[in-house]
């Protein structure tokens, strides 16, 4: 809500946000309405001014060549009566002289007459040429009212009707719709389309892109920018552009164009492409008339460039080339030198165990070949033994011998 003083009766009344709003623009449209009255009255002014100026000096022009006539033919008249003065002698020597004066001055009247005549035509000739030139300024300061009139009107008209979200994208609508009106002709093979990918917080409004034989040789991020002269903060076109310079490096596009509608007073931005590069690398602020220009401007700049691109594209294929090749043969080498040492591991591996195998082996060998000599001498001490041997120091075994033989001679 709002508080307004009455400035007659002092009451103080409240108003809400809509109310308030109204107020102010009947405000604005009044102050408008005043200046406008006043640059008509100006503009009227100067214009009499000049045409007032115009007259007075065709006047002055006038008025001296006259005068200069004038003297030039009070001149004569004294000179003729100096000469009428001077004759003496007979009447005829008069009548003579008086004539020959007399037929001079006809003859230098007739020549003055018909001087003041050409120069009267003359007169005439410039003063239709500078009534046709004030005409024709006349026309020139109608047609620049028109014009400045049907702009004031077309404004109002858009601000009335519009609001501060809607004309932002009303510009927008508007730059596709140039740009769509010569795709297929001017850019049948280029990309552009609004920005949608907010996965990094921000966005452009869009993004233009074209590519030959697969060689992408221009990109652009586009940013549109409007407000209502009603919006309480003004905002600058330098206010947007670290913003969009951001989303140029995010997206991965070459160049950044502000296109504007913002500080309309501005001077500096109303006389053509400004480059803030200085601020900002390959960034412009351009307004609306200047955005199919734009587009053509760095694309036919781009195109020049292309062939290098295409060099530069397949010396950079061949490097990449080159570095696969390079990961390939040390993967291999890698791969190779792990699988010798893996190898030569287990065959070290295999000959240890194969050393130890014929080791283990000698050791079986010589221990049969022990058992082998061990069996050969107790086949010998079998083949030497003898009941004479086994009782030799076991009387009562040889006892029981001697009587077993015995019994055995008796059956």
């Amino acid at each position: 809500m709002q508080e307004i003083k009455c400035p007659n009766c002092g009451e103080v009344f409240v108003v809400d946000e809509s109310g308030y709003a109204q107020i102010v623009q009947q405000v604005r449209d009044k102050e408008f309405d005043k200046e406008l009255r006043r640059r008509e009255e100006e503009l009227a002014g100067k214009q009499e001014s000049e045409l007032r100026l115009l007259r007075l000096e065709q006047k002055q022009e006038y008025d001296d060549a006259l005068a200069k006539k004038e003297t030039e033919l009070q001149k004569r008249d004294q000179l003729i009566a100096r000469l009428q003065a001077q004759i003496s002698g007979t009447e005829t020597e008069k009548k003579l002289a008086v004539a020959e004066v007399v037929s001079e001055k006809d003859r230098e009247l007739s020549e003055k007459t018909t001087e003041i005549t050409a120069l009267k035509s003359q007169l005439a000739n410039k003063a239709t040429e500078n009534e046709l030139k004030e005409q024709a300024l006349q026309k020139q300061y109608e047609e620049k009212l028109k014009m400045k009139d049907e702009q004031i009107e077309y404004y109002k008209d858009f601000k009335a009707r519009q609001s501060t979200k809607m004309i932002g994208e009303s510009l927008e609508q508007h730059c596709l719709n140039q740009f769509n009106a010569l795709r297929m002709t001017a850019f049948p093979n280029a990309y552009f389309e609004k920005d949608n990918d907010a996965r990094t917080g921000s966005k452009g409004d869009f993004i233009f892109r074209e590519a030959a034989d697969g060689v992408e040789f221009i990109s652009i991020m586009f940013e549109m920018k409007n407000e209502m002269d009603e919006t309480a903060t003004k905002h600058k076109n330098e206010d947007f552009l670290k913003e969009l310079d951001k989303d140029r490096r995010e997206k991965k596009c070459e160049y950044a164009v502000l296109v504007s509608l913002l500080e309309i007073d501005n001077e500096l931005y109303n006389n053509g492409i400004v480059d803030m590069s200085y601020r900002y690398e390959k960034m412009y602020v351009i307004r609306p008339q200047f955005f199919i220009p734009m587009i053509t401007l760095l694309r036919n700049a781009a195109l020049n460039s292309l062939q290098y691109r295409r060099e530069l594209e397949l010396a950079r294929h061949q490097q990449v080339d080159i570095l696969r090749f390079e990961e390939n043969m040390n993967t291999f080498k890698e791969g190779f030198a792990r699988n010798y040492r893996i190898a030569s591991e287990r065959f070290k591996t295999a000959i240890d165990e194969i050393d130890k195998t014929i080791t283990h082996l000698q050791k079986t060998k010589d221990a049969l070949l022990a058992s082998e000599n061990n069996l050969r001498l107790a086949n010998h001490k079998a083949e030497d033994l003898s009941i004479k041997r086994l009782t030799k120091n076991a009387p009562s075994v040889k006892a029981m011998f001697d009587e077993l033989k015995k019994e055995e001679s008796e059956n």
